[in-house]
């Protein structure tokens, strides 16, 4: 096995007695990476024990996959469905939690919030992921290729243990006719044994977890439009399931374990595919639903309006389109099979099972009494044809009374059952908020293949990345080929024209990689979670999609520029950056052409998207300087402002506080219009031009409401706030003298800060890590911070001198910094941090601040506390389409608690 010697010196030749014993095994089918590879770490994550590392296998996360066998990060376990055409293949690796119990701002933070590690119930999965695969049945040995090539047979069956089993030891769960057929095989290719499970029982289990585990798993298709449904756990039971493979199985599920087999049919995906086969001559099933796409079914079905002489049958509810019988023309028609094109038999032949499916499965829902109907199984695969058909049938049928539903992991319910069949997998107490999809390269642009090729490194993910080819507005993926003498782990070349284009009805399956996270919580203080939609502007506008899509386009390059020079121009950055900016662009194409492609699609999600994108190719901080520097010309002037807000009488200095905050926020370099002000001056000369501009009444102006729920009215004192969350944005200027001496004021009244900011970098925003610096650094000049701050656990090893100001002003209130969870410029609040929480829940005012917080997402939500939300509004479609109002204006909208929780 050869090392990767380009690796920074993690290819050195200690003896390594896991590799050694992996090299005497049947064959090594491992890739090597190729040389000269330098792969940048972030320093805000764990640092790994790279000694005795190699290549192995693909790399379609974020990090490369590697065996470390030094380090526990392991992959665990398999299992696998193995169906008549396909296997499709679910494998878990396990990535653990390495924060610092040593950290004694966070041993602060814990004790003080009540948080503790006994809280966290202990998931063998913490911090796992799952990851879905599929393979060609035919092509079973390219599937067992990959299960060696990244040792998944090798690993103890359970997700929490490290074990390195040996060989010939081993158990993989599998389900499916393969079970039984391939058991041989595996026991002789990889050593290992099977442990066959029950389909039925799989296909189930995998369904019930999959429908209340995934926010956006189900939808609905009709006429072209794909809806995802919001399904409640608690109100999933019964439904019926029908599984489309080679046959139609269909089931009634009446809850976990309770299930009955109610009905099926013989003609299902095996018949497409086996008559199409015969009457078109197409090699592959994505070849005959390619071929559907092209197909007109009129030139060979007999419509209702070949009856009725192009007439609608109206007293029936009969449209002239509807077809009257499958293949009729052909009877009536003096032609031979050879006269008939092959699109339009194809898609007469998809119209015709596909309507009987949704009939039979209409009567069976009839039968029991039920409205929804989820249809799973690799004849959908996501095909918009084969869906629209399905559901106009219900719905015909139903009069609109029931729903046809898909599954977007449609393909692996018994894969995912499978996989939890094995004991105390820890993954029935998961809930919606505890699972993040994430989408690496490599998901969206392969045909068939979910990830792409197995890829050995980053450097050879870069190559393949420098490979796509643009023609027009299309971008198209290389395919992978097989050389001679190899084992189909590596080749590219530029495909045929036909390839693996990025169509709207692509029969690819969009699903990513499943990032298991069992220490993310629904925000406490939102007023009713089931009805909160944090993103304010609907991408299924196609208006609003393009506009948005545009927009981060044209700031990619500026933002490859900086992330380039973030890591000093190295030729490795640049080719990194090319890379990102390649793969980033055509995720853009993709969701341009199918916006549901990865999920409900909004802004949040695509600000999310871009910063995974620039992770998966190691760029961590792009923006890292460009804050040292704003922080250091922000704390250089942060006195005098202190000073001259000591000043003042406290209704203008509250004024003023809020006024700083909203011209602090100018400094976005996520707004195209702010990045070009910054060539224009200096940062306190934009702050200053910016206060100077900070006019009342904004356009949307709340401030007196809130003055006067801070000083009262008519003499009348108001009763302090006990604890104020500061959602953080930007950097520099925007948190150092906008959010900071505001938390001060609150300070100042005896009320609890916490400061709430970013897990992981995202373009200029602060984060969690930055902020005790940042306060540290604040308090040489403030009494009123020092205190807080030592209180709040940030100063435990700093260096802070009592300074000259406030000193009149005595607290006893903490200053304290949680991280959200999350590392975009937006925030889903039904996903945050145990630690943000935990500070909720004795909080009564919540403080949004930024225009990805405060109005890209969240501007409509509602809490159970007193909301205060602040921005300055940079771009000039969101001013028109928010507010009514044009770039630069500002928004501070006071919200009292939600009626329904008062």
């Amino acid at each position: 096995m050869q090392r990767n010697k380009g690796m920074a010196g993690r290819g050195d030749n200690d003896h390594n007695p896991i590799l050694d014993e992996a090299k005497s095994s049947e064959r090594d089918m491992s890739p090597s990476a190729a040389p000269g590879t330098s792969i940048h770490r972030s320093s805000s994550r764990p640092q790994l024990d790279l000694s005795k590392a190699e290549i192995q296998g693909n790399f379609e996360e974020r990090d490369p996959t590697i065996l470390l066998p030094n380090q526990s990060d392991d992959i665990s376990h398999l299992a696998l469905d193995i169906g008549g055409s396909l296997i499709k293949l679910l494998y878990f690796s396990r990535h653990e939690d390495y924060s610092n119990d040593d950290d004694k701002r966070k041993k602060t933070i814990k004790e003080r919030l009540g948080l503790t590690n006994g809280n966290l119930r202990n998931y063998p999965v913490l911090g796992g992921r799952l990851h879905f695969v599929k393979f060609e049945t035919h092509k079973i040995n390219e599937c067992l290729d990959f299960i060696h090539s990244k040792q998944l047979h090798r690993r103890d069956p359970y997700p929490w243990s490290s074990k390195t089993l040996p060989l010939g030891t081993g158990v993989i769960k599998v389900t499916g006719g393969g079970a039984y057929k391939f058991a041989d095989l595996f026991k002789e290719r990889l050593g290992v044994s099977i442990e066959k499970e029950d389909e039925m029982h799989c296909l189930v289990s995998g369904a019930n977890f999959l429908l209340k585990a995934i926010r956006h798993e189900a939808y609905t298709h009709m006429e072209a439009e794909k809806e995802f449904v919001q399904i409640d756990p608690n109100e999933l039971y019964p439904y019926l399931l029908v599984n489309v493979g080679s046959g139609v199985s269909i089931i009634k599920v009446d809850g976990e374990g309770k299930f009955e087999r109610v009905s099926g049919t013989n003609v299902g995906g095996g018949t497409y595919w086996g008559l199409g086969r015969l009457l078109t001559k197409c090699k592959s099933f994505d070849e005959l639903l390619e071929l559907s796409q092209k197909g007109d079914n009129s030139t060979i079905d007999m419509l209702v309006g070949d009856i009725y002489g192009g007439m609608d049958y109206s007293k029936i509810g009969l449209s002239a389109s509807t077809i009257a019988s499958s293949f009729g023309k052909a009877i009536s028609e003096n032609k031979e099979l050879e006269d008939y094109r092959p699109e339009d038999i194809s898609l007469s032949l998809l119209r015709m099972i596909s309507y009987n499916i949704g009939q039979i499965s209409y009567l069976n829902a009839l039968r029991f009494g039920l409205k929804r109907i989820f249809f799973g199984g690799f004849f959908i695969r996501g095909h918009a044809y084969t869906m629209d058909t399905i559901s106009f049938a219900v719905h015909f049928w139903s009069k609109g009374d029931m729903q046809a539903m898909f599954l977007r992991h449609e393909g692996f319910l018994g894969a995912m059952g499978a996989f939890m069949s094995y004991e105390k997998h820890g993954l029935d107490d998961l809930m919606s908020h505890q699972l993040v999809e994430r989408f690496p390269m490599g998901a969206p642009y392969t045909g068939g293949n979910i990830h792409g090729p197995p890829l050995g490194d980053l450097n050879e993910k870069i190559s393949w990345m420098e490979k796509f080819v643009r023609r027009g507005t299309e971008i198209t993926a290389p395919v992978p080929m097989t050389p001679s003498k190899t084992t189909g782990l590596g080749g590219f070349d530029v495909p045929s024209s036909r390839g693996s284009a990025l169509r709207s009805d692509a029969s690819a399956l969009n699903v990513g990689v499943l990032h298991l996270v069992p220490t993310l919580e629904v925000f406490p203080l939102l007023a009713d979670p089931k009805m909160y939609e944090p993103n304010t502007i609907d991408l299924s506008d196609q208006g609003e999609r393009e506009y948005w899509l545009k927009v981060l386009s044209e700031h990619l390059p500026d933002l490859v520029d900086t992330a380039v020079a973030s890591e000093g121009g190295s030729e490795d950055a640049k080719r990194r950056g090319d890379a990102f900016a390649r793969a980033f662009s055509a995720h853009l194409a993709r969701l341009m052409e199918e916006p549901a492609a990865y999920g409900k699609l909004g802004l949040a999600n695509l600000l999310e998207l871009r910063e995974e994108c620039l992770r998966e190719f190691q760029f961590v901080d792009a923006y890292r300087s460009i804050k040292q520097r704003e922080n250091e010309a922000s704390l250089a002037v942060l006195p005098d402002l202190l000073e001259e807000l000591d000043s003042m009488s406290e209704e203008a200095r509250l004024l003023t506080l809020i006024e700083g905050v909203l011209a602090a926020n100018i400094f976005d370099w996520g707004s195209r219009a702010c990045v070009d002000l910054y060539h224009k001056g200096t940062i306190i000369e934009i702050y200053r031009m910016s206060r100077n501009k900070m006019q009342r009444p904004w356009r949307v102006d709340d401030f007196d409401s809130f003055k006067e729920r801070m000083l009262g009215t008519g003499g009348k004192q108001p009763h302090r706030h006990k604890r104020a969350l500061l959602f953080v944005d930007n950097s520099g200027a925007d948190v150092i003298l906008g959010m900071l001496p505001l938390a001060r004021e609150f300070l100042r009244r005896g009320t609890e800060v916490v400061l709430v900011a970013n897990s992981l970098p995202a373009l200029n925003d602060v984060t969690a890590m930055e902020l005790p610096d940042i306060v540290a650094g604040a308090a040489k000049h403030c009494d009123i911070l020092r205190r807080a701050a030592e209180m709040g656990g940030l100063l435990v090893d700093a260096m802070v001198n009592p300074g000259d100001g406030s000193k009149k002003d005595s607290t006893s209130a903490p200053l304290m910094v949680v991280e959200n969870g999350c590392g975009s410029p937006c925030i889903d609040l039904r996903q945050v941090s145990s630690e943000l929480a935990a500070a909720a829940k004795d909080a009564d005012l919540v403080v949004l601040e930024g225009m990805g917080r405060a109005l890209h997402t969240n501007f409509n939500a509602q809490f159970k506390c007193e909301a205060l939300k602040l921005a300055m509004v940079k771009n000039q479609r969101l001013a028109e389409k928010l507010i009514k109002g044009n770039i630069y204006d500002s928004v501070c909208r006071y919200e009292p608690p939600s009626v329904s929780q008062m």
